[in-house]
């Protein structure tokens, strides 16, 4: 058999000329003319090299090979129907579902954390897979499938992808609850005095934007701690005098240990958004988990 040959319909059509043993009948339920269905009957049995049905006294007779081939059609055909309602008419409460998202530490923690706490209730038989955030490979990823959704800053995203604004993050201040030296209305010149803590992405790195903006106003600041992960940040800002700049979501549930004050100066924020590819936009499981994130955010 030349599977080339072959598609979907046909295989539609041969199943209900299976059940109903009539062409005309077969037809009227396929919401097609008498003679297309006789012309996709013709195919078929050029298909499968057999006649398939054999006129009768009423009606068509199935073959033998046609008989050998009803059973495990149906079942084929009644499995990518299920597929296809499943992604039409998802169902979070039964549907069983992987999504892998890529983000960084910090969206781990002030998205992503609360989306898998939520996801236990509400969809229990979906699970969350974390990936690095590559930008460079974020778009063949993608593609391949390999990752579902990204959460990142949208305007940096490549052209190609879809993307959704979240929210707009600003920076923070944090110290422990008790910091002697961190105060409301601080000035830029206490500020620089105290022990930073900064967070470099690439490693190591103790100069970021916020010391060229502290520069450019005559001002620097004490830099004692580079680490690569904000993740580390509150925990060790919350146990010593170090200060930190950081995204304000991160420490929205850290009030019983850290003190949480404006920046003395204005330091950039950015944008947060969701990126995804075009081949999981119309998935109906993909779409709840988007349309949830959104949901989560603006609670």
């Amino acid at each position: 058999m030349d599977s080339k040959r072959l598609d979907l319909n046909l295989l539609v059509t041969l199943e209900t000329l299976l059940v109903e043993q009539n062409v005309s009948k077969a037809a009227a339920r396929l919401h097609l003319s008498q003679p297309a269905v006789s012309a996709q009957l013709s195919r078929l049995r050029d298909v499968f090299d057999d006649p398939l049905l054999i006129p009768a006294q009423r009606g068509m007779t199935p073959t033998a090979k046609a008989i050998e081939l009803l059973d495990p059609l149906r079942q084929a055909l009644d499995q990518v129907r299920a597929t296809l309602t499943t992604h039409r008419n998802f169902d979070p409460a039964k549907a069983k579902l992987t999504v892998a998202v890529a983000c960084t530490d910090y969206l781990q923690a002030a998205v992503v954390k609360t989306l898998v706490v939520a996801l236990r209730t509400r969809a229990p038989g979906v699970r969350v897979a974390l990936r690095n955030l590559d930008m460079q490979q974020l778009e063949a990823q993608m593609a391949r499938g390999d990752i579902d959704l990204a959460l990142m800053t949208p305007q940096v995203a490549p052209p190609s992808l879809r993307t959704r604004h979240l929210f707009d993050e600003r920076y923070v201040l944090i110290g422990r609850r008790n910091h002697p030296r961190l105060r409301d209305g601080i000035t830029v010149e206490e500020f620089g005095q105290l022990e930073h803590v900064i967070v470099s992405l690439v490693g190591g790195g103790f100069v970021t934007p916020v010391d060229n903006a502290l520069a450019a106003l005559g001002q620097s600041r004490n830099v004692v701690l580079s680490t690569a992960s904000f993740l580390f940040v509150p925990e060790i800002v919350s146990q010593s005098d170090f200060v930190a700049l950081v995204p304000e979501r991160l420490v929205r549930d850290r009030a019983d240990k850290l003190k949480v004050i404006d920046s003395p100066f204005l330091v950039e924020g950015f944008a947060v958004g969701m990126v995804w590819h075009e081949r999981s936009h119309g998935h109906s499981g993909q779409r709840w988990i988007r349309e949830a994130i959104i949901s989560l955010i603006n609670a």
